[in-house]
């Protein structure tokens, strides 16, 4: 069995797209372009001792998809222990909303926005009273 052990975010506009990703999540970003030689930064979503990977944010070889289009690319969760307060980040720093906050019954809450890039992305707030 093979776990992922690392994530990449297209963006047409790569400081912008870092600027929200630390403005929502405050996560760490490292400049990794001399390795990659092309602009590639490098992203630490946490301490190591917790669960879940890191990742990158790097160019996207064209324009950015539409709102509302097919997704192009895999859809990245991240998880949040208050979903209200990592939404109004997300919409203050540029988000906008996909699919609105909703129940998983008996276990979170779950929603989907679009970065500054139109890269769609879920938030998940465990609440076993989720209904």
């Amino acid at each position: 069995m093979s776990r992922v052990i690392h994530f990449e975010i297209h963006a047409q506009d790569v400081p912008r797209a870092i600027a929200f990703y630390q403005a929502v999540f405050g996560w760490e970003i490292q400049d990794w372009s001399a390795y990659a030689g092309m602009p590639y930064f490098g992203v630490v979503t946490g301490a190591e001792e917790q669960m879940g990977i890191n990742g990158a944010i790097m160019a996207r070889p064209g324009p950015n998809m539409e709102v509302g289009g097919p997704v192009a690319g895999a859809v990245l969760t991240m998880g949040t222990d208050d979903f209200d307060a990592t939404a109004e980040r997300i919409l203050a720093a540029g988000g906008t909303v996909a699919l609105a906050k909703h129940a998983l019954p008996g276990m979170a809450w779950q929603g989907y926005f679009h970065d500054t890039e139109n890269n769609v992305f879920g938030v998940h707030q465990p609440d076993p009273e989720a209904r």
